[in-house]
């Protein structure tokens, strides 16, 4: 059963940086696709960044790119997001998501595609 826990949200002011971390369990790590994916206050989750199992292709929202960068260390079993020059719009809980059986050569943005979901974790930016 893979599980997945987000850590690394909080409170930062516009401009600020924040590094999101999602550990997974499973000695097969380095062959999930993973994703994360947010949701603010009265809107439906939205696709944020996705890489691929092997870690060659990634994947960004039009509104994160340039500032945000997903990244995997297989030896730690974690995928990492690192936000950068954060906007008040960019106020959410953030899900990290994984496909253990995903195994595409580009990375993938559709939610439908991962079957598991971490609990999610605030990430609240000041004006």
């Amino acid at each position: 059963q893979v599980q997945l826990v987000e850590s690394g949200g909080g409170l930062v002011q516009a401009g600020g940086s924040l590094r999101l971390s999602c550990a997974a369990s499973g000695s097969t790590f380095s062959r999930y696709a993973m994703a994360w994916f947010r949701q603010a206050p009265g809107k439906e989750r939205e696709f944020v960044a996705a890489i691929t199992w092997s870690g060659g292709s990634t994947d960004y929202a039009d509104s994160v790119k340039g500032r945000f960068t997903i990244s995997r260390d297989n030896a730690k079993n974690t995928v990492y997001l690192q936000m950068n020059s954060l906007k008040p719009e960019d106020t959410a809980v953030y899900y990290c998501a994984a496909n253990p059986t995903l195994r595409t050569s580009v990375a993938v943005t559709t939610s439908l595609l991962y079957d598991r979901w971490g609990q999610g974790t605030q990430v609240t930016v000041s004006s």
